[in-house]
């Protein structure tokens, strides 16, 4: 096919040395060769078939090597085309097996004799040619003169012009002599394909730039080059001129090819395949993959290229878990897209599937009972393998392995081996596959699965009625039984929650009943709430120092916070102890724990050591704001009860509910703390000001 020599000129480059290719007038094929030999090249194509290797008799003629140049063929000035010349060097091969041969051969082309013969050693050279889709072949007859034949020495070459080739084209070149004395030569080049279609990446897209004249017209398609199958068209259109054409990354296969041509008449179409190799294409690839099952037994992969993969059926048992290879005593196929293929199976089954890998991993499955088989069952797949003497076995195919029906393991198959054999006999079992070789049967399982609960059932409504004459023979006991067990949950939950240690300045009775009901609702939160009102007896026995270095201590090896109260006593006592050491403080109660503490207290503040340990809070209707020395201003502080929720996440740390459910428990506090906080602001000699804590006072100890 003629190609426009502007596209030769666009194909082979500006470069002198390029524009300057020899060209071959004429439609005929030549031959000629290197001086002292003589060659005819027969008329017509040859079979390309090189025949298998023979020995060679003696000396004879075999290329060495090929070598190949591009030429233009020309049938007008203007109308050329590209064409592959091929240079194919010769040397001799082989040593005559009788010395008196080789005299004779001597003496024959001795040219002192006075009728010395034309001796001279004759080899015929195939040259085959392939560029898909065409392959042609020619031979070729050489001489050489018996002076120039030399065991391991090259004679020359022989040049054939030429073998036409398109743009762009991969072509392939062998060599051999027939017969055929040694391996074949072989050669592959590349062609020059027309630089301005130019592929290139922008970011995850693909850009085509087709870099032409504006007055150019040309065609371009946008195809898929499928092995298995002709070509299938995806875009097609014809353009002027320079253009940009952007390829989304998602559409990127590996045997999208590309086509462009000029619009004119007889052109040569220029295809390449930029994507073969492009990992993105092969992810697309299986992405687009579509595994459907065609009932009864048929099934069908489509893709829009081929796929290097291999199906196989599995059982996928119904508790879930990886789907059971079939393979042996199935067999493994060879994928082919775009085709419907056959089970090799007699009946289908819902926990049958089709699994598509490739020999990195699996790549798609899809099973019967997604489609039309209903849902997957609990049965059991026997695997059947007979022996040459008709002597079979059966096992059960386990996530374990294939597990023999009469065996000691430990598995549901092995427990039931012995009724599950007796319903293969009995014709209970749906035979999946049957060959020479074995079988595969899916028998039920149901209804040893329903024997099994009916046990269970019956051991539970037995054990129910014991346990009901227990606790009618043992009520009391019971009832014992189960005020420990209450008691134990609530220490387990108290013991999940956190420690916080609530020291106060006992100002009066009204205070320390307030005290009482703050530390009632905190434990409801659930917080572990250590204050002295609860331990007189423990403080009595210990002292007011020895009891809260013991509950500090536990208190912050628990990962719990000290609460330090402030009324205007707790004021004052901090004043008191903030003076000058030369003023000797003045006695306390000696079951006063907040006078006692101050001792440990204020150096962790002046120390820096509070932040993290320490929480501190006031009543807003007893004390304001700003009566809380600054020394204490390390630690939050908080208002009661107007920021309780603020007060209570803190005290809760990390378990501290949702702000919702915090919220509503500061509601809940608030609320028992106000009958307390109203008997606080009573006048003096009121009803309910008296001394008396009321239950929270007691001795919890």
């Amino acid at each position: 096919m003629p190609v426009p020599w502007f596209l030769l000129s666009l194909a082979l480059g500006r470069n002198p040395v390029v524009l300057s290719l020899e060209r071959v007038v004429g439609p005929q094929d030549t031959a000629r060769c290197s001086p002292g030999l003589s060659c005819h090249l027969w008329d017509g194509d040859v079979l390309c078939l090189p025949g298998s290797l023979v020995s060679a008799p003696g000396p004879v003629l075999v290329p060495t090597r090929l070598q190949t140049e591009l030429v233009l063929r020309c049938h007008e000035e203007t109308d050329c085309d590209l064409c592959v010349r091929v240079a194919v060097h010769l040397a001799v091969q082989g040593y005559w097996e009788d010395p008196e041969d080789e005299e004779k051969f001597r003496r024959a082309a001795d040219p002192e004799l006075e009728e010395p013969r034309n001796a001279s050693l004759q080899a015929h050279i195939v040259l085959s040619f392939q560029a898909y889709p065409t392959a042609h072949c020619v031979l070729l007859e050489v001489q050489v003169p018996a002076a120039l034949v030399q065991p391991g020495q090259s004679v020359g070459s022989v040049v054939f012009d030429c073998f036409e080739a398109a743009l762009g084209a991969e072509v392939q070149i062998w060599s051999y002599t027939q017969p055929r004395y040694q391996k074949e030569l072989n050669l592959t080049q590349q062609l020059p394909a027309l630089p301005w279609l130019n592929v290139s990446a922008d970011g995850e897209d693909v850009r085509l730039v087709l870099d032409v004249s504006e007055e150019q017209r040309f065609g371009l398609s946008l195809y898929w080059n499928q092995v298995q199958g002709p070509i299938k068209p995806w875009w097609h259109s014809n353009l002027t001129g320079p253009q940009t054409i952007t390829l989304n990354h998602t559409d990127l296969v590996p045997c999208l090819c590309i086509q462009v041509w000029p619009l004119e008449p007889d052109s040569v179409r220029t295809s390449i395949c930029p994507f073969r190799e492009d990992p993105r294409a092969h992810r697309n690839l299986w992405r687009a993959a579509r595994l459907q099952l065609l009932p009864p037994l048929g099934w069908r992969l489509d893709a829009p290229c081929s796929l290097p993969a291999e199906a196989t059926l599995c059982w996928q048992p119904l508790d879930g878990g990886p789907c059971l290879s079939l393979v042996p005593p199935l067999p493994r196929e060879n994928v082919t897209v775009n085709k419907v293929l056959e089970f090799p199976l007699l009946k289908g089954h819902p926990n049958v599937c089709v699994q598509v890998s490739t020999w990195e991993k699996l790549q798609l499955q899809e099973c019967l009972w997604a489609d039309s088989l209903g849902p997957r069952k609990d049965d059991m797949l026997l695997v059947e393998t007979r022996g040459p003497q008709d002597n079979g076995s059966l096992c059960a195919l386990e996530p374990s392995g294939c597990t023999p029906l009469l065996s000691r393991a430990s598995t549901r198959a092995a427990r039931l081996g012995e009724q599950l054999l007796q319903d293969v006999q009995s014709g209970q079992c749906l035979q999946l596959w049957d060959n020479d070789l074995g079988a595969l049967w899916a028998c039920p399982m149901d209804k040893y699965i329903h024997q099994r609960w009916a046990l269970v059932w019956l051991a539970c409504l037995l054990l129910a009625a014991v346990l009901f004459l227990l606790l009618l023979l043992k009520m009391s006991r019971v009832k014992g039984w189960l005020r420990l067990l209450k008691e134990n949950i609530r220490a387990g939950a108290a013991a999940g929650s956190r420690a916080a240690l609530l020291l106060y300045s006992a100002d009066d009775a009204s205070f320390e009943r307030l005290v009482g009901s703050l530390a009632s609702a905190l434990c409801q939160l659930p917080l572990r709430v250590a204050v002295d009102l609860w331990s007189r007896r423990d403080l009595s026995a210990q002292g007011a120092l020895a009891w809260f270095h013991a509950q500090r201590r536990q208190t912050l090896q628990e990962g719990g916070v000290v609460v330090l109260l402030f009324s205007p006593g707790a004021v004052a006592l901090c004043r008191e102890w903030l003076q000058d050491a030369t003023s000797a403080p003045r006695a306390h109660d000696p079951h006063d724990a907040f006078a006692a503490s101050l001792s440990c207290v204020l150096p962790d503040f002046l120390q820096g050591r509070a932040p993290g340990r320490y929480v501190g809070a006031y009543f807003d209707k007893l004390l304001p704001a700003d009566a809380v020395p600054a020394l204490f201003r390390s630690v939050p502080v908080f208002s009661l009860p107007s920021q309780l929720p603020d007060f209570l996440g803190t005290l809760q740390g990390s378990a501290a509910p949702r702000p919702r459910r915090l919220a509503e428990r500061a509601e809940q506090v608030s609320r028992a703390l106000q009958p307390a906080l109203d008997s606080c602001f009573r006048p003096p000699g009121a009803p309910g000001t008296g001394r008396g804590m009321g239950p929270e006072a007691g001795d919890r100890t």
